[in-house]
């Protein structure tokens, strides 16, 4: 009898065990991972780098799109999202609403897929012309900094200005149909207003600060699972090296997968950097100068201390 039960409580454990998402091992049964339209990704996508990575492993990897980085960090928070790629806004407003994430690996871009524009025949010419203006960005997102960054640099307030908070998508069409006289906004969406609307510059990222961007993964995936949190930076890093020399490639991928223009995919491709590193001094500074920013204007609920959800990665451990 007790042998019967024995081999009953065996086999109804065993069943629980297939049945959970977590392995024998204690591993994932997939990773899911957030990425949003345009970067490497596509090709990456294509290349299957991450499920050979990962398929000896018995996990799965799941890609999930977002339009933007704010859904994406909310996805990552409420569990449903393991891992994703940011600019350096998005992260100091989930932190700042108590979101479980961890920044885990950077990407230190060179300032030139994030601009201002303005339509070709606006009177807009310099940052400082923006006072009284309708200016669009998505809320929460990189394009925010580096318009409250852009603003200070020219000596104007955030009231200043008529803030416009609009998705990209949109952001687009207010853009086009001339609703706002200004937009912050990044690759490709930039890259297609500067060839389909003529779009004019007036200011880059790298005119007004250094911008970084980031891998983010749940701080409960982190915890549990450092070692493939460690894999997946590797492997994403591996996969950054290859794509510095193979910009043709990469932006026929995102081409393919998104239906942009192949023009300006190459226009975006051409300008981005794709290195992933572990954050350093620099990086978490830089990244706090940006939340003291937001948290003095009063555009997040309470400061944050960056350094205190940074996970310290060390490549080859």
């Amino acid at each position: 009898m007790i042998a019967r039960r024995y081999i009953l409580t065996a086999a109804l454990l065993l069943a629980a065990a297939v049945a959970s998402p977590a392995g024998a091992d204690d591993k994932p049964i997939e990773i899911r991972i957030g990425t949003q339209k345009g970067g490497f990704f596509p090709a990456v996508r294509q290349r299957h780098t991450l499920e050979d990575a990962f398929r000896p492993l018995g996990i799965e990897i799941k890609w999930i799109d977002f339009q933007f980085g704010p859904p994406l960090l909310e996805a990552i928070n409420v569990g449903s999202v393991d891992f994703g790629f940011v600019g350096d806004t998005p992260p100091i407003f989930a932190q700042a609403g108590g979101a479980k994430i961890r920044y885990v690996a950077a990407v230190k871009s060179e300032g030139d897929n994030q601009a201002i524009i303005v339509p070709k025949e606006s009177s807009i010419k310099t940052l400082a012309d923006l006072r009284g203006k309708r200016v669009a960005f998505g809320k929460g997102s990189s394009a925010h900094n580096l318009l409250v960054a852009a603003l200070e640099k020219a000596g104007l307030s955030w009231a200043d200005i008529t803030p416009a908070p609009l998705a990209p998508a949109d952001a687009t069409a207010a853009f086009v149909k001339g609703s706002v006289d200004a937009w912050s906004i990044w690759d490709p969406y930039l890259a297609l207003a500067e060839l389909k609307e003529k779009a004019r510059v007036i200011a880059f990222d790298k005119d007004v600060h250094k911008p970084n961007a980031f891998y983010i993964a749940g701080a409960a995936f982190v915890e549990k699972y450092p070692a493939l949190v460690a894999k997946l930076n590797a492997t994403f890093a591996a996969e950054g090296a290859w794509a510095e020399s193979h910009h043709e490639e990469v932006a026929k991928a995102q081409a393919e997968a998104t239906g942009v223009n192949i023009e300006a995919v190459r226009r975006f491709v051409d300008r981005s950097t794709y290195r992933v590193v572990p954050l350093d001094g620099e990086t978490i500074r830089s990244q706090q100068a940006i939340a003291d920013r937001f948290a003095k204007l009063g555009l997040i609920p309470k400061p944050v201390s960056v350094s205190e959800i940074v996970w310290t990665w060390t490549p080859g451990s």
